[in-house]
């Protein structure tokens, strides 16, 4: 399944996407049931967008890959959409899935993500190895937290996984996608 839209505004689509999966966030200002509800459904709704909208993109390079990278980013989002739902019975049980089981398919997503951008330059190689940098942060913060371990340092690098995906959604809606060094396999 392909959308044919421009390529322009494919990148912005995917750009909108990612600052709307922020609004994950919202169940951290308020504790008001729809409003979290709702932000959880539209940035779970958006994850899936971002793959459903890089799919034929990064399709060409590595057809496995981006199908593991579709289907984490689907799990991902569905567990963000559920977590919305669980927020109205259990705020305590939304926290959960988000600390334990959506940072799962979320890392290696990002991982894919920043793999598959590098791979084919569809934006400077610089952002997608500023993503892996980001992401291999989180990994190692939520790898020592699910030991019962924290080292404070690296929790301050995951400023960077938050600073690449706003950097990368500007550079989206400023340039778009490069495809002059794209050379399908």
């Amino acid at each position: 399944m392909t959308i044919d839209i421009s390529d322009k505004r494919r990148a912005v689509y995917v750009g909108i996407m990612i600052l709307l999966a922020y609004g994950v966030l919202v169940g951290g200002l308020t504790q008001a049931k729809l409003p979290v509800l709702l932000a959880d459904a539209v940035s779970g709704l958006s994850v899936i967008g971002i793959a459903v909208l890089m799919y034929p993109l990064f399709k060409p390079f590595n057809r496995p890959v981006t199908q593991i990278y579709l289907g984490l980013k689907l799990a991902e989002g569905l567990l963000m959409i559920i977590a919305g739902f669980v927020f109205l019975m259990s705020p305590s049980a939304r926290g959960t899935i988000y600390d334990h089981i959506q940072i799962w398919p979320f890392i290696l997503g990002a991982f894919i993500f920043y793999y598959l951008l590098y791979l084919s330059q569809l934006i400077p190689r610089f952002i997608a190895i500023w993503g892996l940098l980001g992401t291999t942060a989180l990994a190692l913060s939520t790898g020592l937290k699910l030991f019962g371990h924290s080292i404070p340092v690296v929790d301050y690098f995951l400023v960077l996984i938050i600073a690449n995906e706003l950097f990368l959604a500007v550079w989206l809606f400023v340039k778009g996608f490069s495809f002059k060094h794209v050379s399908v396999k």
